[in-house]
Parts: C-alpha cells; structure tokens; sequence
C-alpha cells in the first residue's frame, strides 16, 4: 500500500467511519449535494434544505402581503436567532444586533465607541480590514506578545495590559489565515480581572471553538460554521457598555425613543437573509455545539495528518490543534493562488488562497487553507492530497 493510502487508511480509522447515523451523515443529508468537493467552510459553508426554505418563504411571504408586514410576521424567528446567539456567545443578557456581517458589525461598534482615548490592544495576526477599520474610527492598535506560532504570550501579555492599559482588547480566536486557537477563556477571566472590555471577533471561530465565555461584546457572520446565508451576521454587546454607545446615526428627537441596539439596526435590511440565520443557529443548537465542535477538530487532524508529506507544501498547525482549519505554505516555490484555480477548475475542489492582506502585520506571504464541515470524510481529504500533489506538479 502507498505512504498515502496508508495514512487515508488510517486517517479513515480515526474518523469513526463505523459509527451509525454519524453527525456526518445527518448534516450531509441535511442539505443538497455539493457540486465537487468543499473544503471552503471558513470561507463560506453550505446551507440547509431548511435555511434555504425559511429564506425563501419569508421572500415569498414579502410578496404576498408587503415587506413590512412579513418583517413583522418574521419577528418570533428574528428573536430566536438573538437568543441563539447569546447562548453561543455566553453573554445571556446581551443585546444583539443583526449586522450584513462581520466587519458591519466591527464598524457599528467602533463608530459607536464613547468618547475618550482610543487605545486598542490586539494580536499581530489581526485580521487586515479590521486593522483598517480601527485607523478609520481613530484607534490607536498596539500589538500583544505572541509565541512564535502565533498564540498569545498570555503571561507577556497580562503584564503590559495591566501596566499600560488600552481602552480596549480586541481578540480574534481564530484568524483568517491559519488555524491557531487562541487561548479565549483565559484572555476573558484576564480582561474580567484588569477592568478591560473585551470585544471578540467570533467569525472564524463561532461553530468551532467554544466561545462562550462572557466577553463584552461578540460579533460573528452567518456564512462560515453556523452555513447560514451571506450577507448577514450579528453584534452581541452587554446591556452596560451598550448603554454607553453613541450611533452614528442616533435617532433624531422627533422619531421617538429607541434604544441604542435599535439605532445601531436601523435602516434596511434583509429580512430573509436574517430568518435563514436564525434557523441556521437553532439547527446548529440541535446538532449539539460539543458534538459539533468535536468533529471539526477531529477533521483539522485527520487533514494534517494526510497532508503532512505532499511534496512541496509545509503544514502550519500542530496535529492536535482544536480547529478544523489547516494551512498550508508553499516551500518548494508553487503558487497557492494558481494551485487553488487548479484545484477547482480541473478538480472541482473549493479552497481559500489567503494573500498577506489578510495579517498585514504576520503574514508576509500567501497561503492555501482548507476548512472542511462536518461532513466532510477521510476519503474527502485523501482525495485532496492527491490533488494537491497533482496540482503542484502541474505548475
């Protein structure tokens, strides 16, 4: 037997292929079949036959009585998916904004910040637009200490927040170019400790990582883990700091009261998008975060492993790391942008080339990243190295 199928054999093993009515066979069978081969769900997951039905019937209801009216048929299901959302992010209490994503919801918050110094502490890793977000509403970003992988120097860091506080710690768990986790709870009790808000970016890290864990604010999209539909996303925030917030756009005096989660929502929006959202949350709840998350991690290291002797390629995360994301840097001089149009165009296989713009600040060269679902199987990532040694000696 080849070095490949030996560990597809083995990986095949680890992936309990016996198991009756695996997790993967129900959110396989949960949504219709894919046209090749995902491995692209930190990017953009695959919706369900019910996310995909609730959004196109409240279009449809839209049609049949008006926008407005079905907006406010919609609103039971519009405050499900709130709750949902509390629930994942640990802030039970909180407020929670419907946003188009997460970078709305980064940019809701920041424009909304009291008035005062703007200091924000971060990793090097963070992601690039929100680095230019932060420049763009006046924030000052200082960067934390890091190991040499990327996570956090938790004990460092502890240390300059305490000696030189920022107004803010902004911690992103998962980045968008590799698939570290970053130690979140510890940074939450840390924060809780020193006084400091702490706003985390949920978007790679929802549905993957636990993230309950009481920060002062979380914000995430739809489209990632949770495959619910684009263009919409949430901003959690504790009632406290949120009565602090000052919109951009505040409610004029003539419009009437309207608290600040109502004025950060305002103006026009989706309404399907939101309701797909909602239900998308409420399955994920049912599938079981635990059970979910268990598998995403068994699947990130059951890649690495197949992964770890294609040809040409070094794998970034340890075999054990808790993330279903695996990234993959080019060390004999292939090209991942050219490699993933390779992939898909001659393979059909759906992959993420993340260039320097996403981590300005770390990263200085591009990468491939796969991110497989649930439902992805051994085979599936035995399949892809294959391709991905075919794909790099094809360019």
């Amino acid at each position: 037997m080849s070095a490949p199928a030996t560990m597809q054999s083995e990986a095949m093993r680890r992936s309990g292929a016996n198991e009756p009515l695996r997790l993967a066979d129900r959110w396989r069978a949960a949504r219709p079949p894919a046209a090749g081969l995902h491995l692209d769900s930190a990017a953009c997951s695959r919706q369900s036959f019910a996310v995909l039905d609730a959004t196109a019937k409240h279009a449809l209801h839209e049609a049949e009585v008006g926008g407005y009216v079905a907006a406010e048929a919609a609103q039971p299901a519009l405050d499900a998916g709130r709750a949902a959302a509390a629930t994942l992010t640990g802030i039970p209490d909180a407020e929670v904004v419907f946003t188009t994503g997460s970078l709305h919801a980064l940019d809701l918050l920041l424009g909304s910040w009291p008035t005062g110094a703007r200091k924000v502490a971060c990793l090097p890793g963070e992601y690039g637009p929100n680095l230019a977000l932060m420049a763009a509403h006046g924030f000052t970003v200082r960067t934390l200490p890091t190991l040499e992988d990327g996570r956090l120097a938790l004990d460092d860091a502890a240390y300059e927040l305490n000696e030189d506080p920022p107004d803010l710690v902004h911690l992103t768990p998962v980045a968008s170019h590799r698939g570290v986790v970053q130690p979140l709870p510890m940074v939450a009790k840390l924060c809780g400790e020193l006084g400091l808000p702490l706003v985390v970016d949920a978007a790679q890290a929802l549905g993957q990582v636990d993230c309950a864990v009481g920060a002062d604010v979380m914000y995430s999209s739809s489209r990632k883990w949770m495959a619910g539909p684009r263009g919409v996303g949430f901003l959690a925030v504790r009632p406290d700091l949120m009565g602090r917030l000052r919109p951009r756009l505040a409610a004029p005096a003539w419009a009437g009261s309207a608290t600040v989660a109502q004025q950060l929502e305002f103006g026009e929006a989706n309404i399907a998008a939101r309701v797909g959202f909602s239900v998308a949350l409420g399955e994920y709840l049912g599938y079981g975060p635990e059970s979910v998350r268990a598998r995403l991690a068994e699947l990130g290291g059951i890649s690495r492993t197949v992964l770890a002797d294609v040809p040409g390629w070094s794998v970034v995360e340890e075999v054990e790391e808790p993330s279903a994301i695996t990234t993959l840097v080019p060390v004999g001089g292939a090209d991942p942008q050219a490699v993933r149009a390779w992939l898909l165009a001659e393979r059909q296989i759906v992959t993420t080339y993340a260039g320097p713009q996403r981590a300005p600040l770390e990263l200085d060269a591009p990468v491939l990243r796969i991110s497989p679902h649930v439902d992805s199987t051994a085979e599936d990532l035995g399949i892809f190295a294959e391709a991905l040694a075919a794909a790099t000696a094809a360019g």
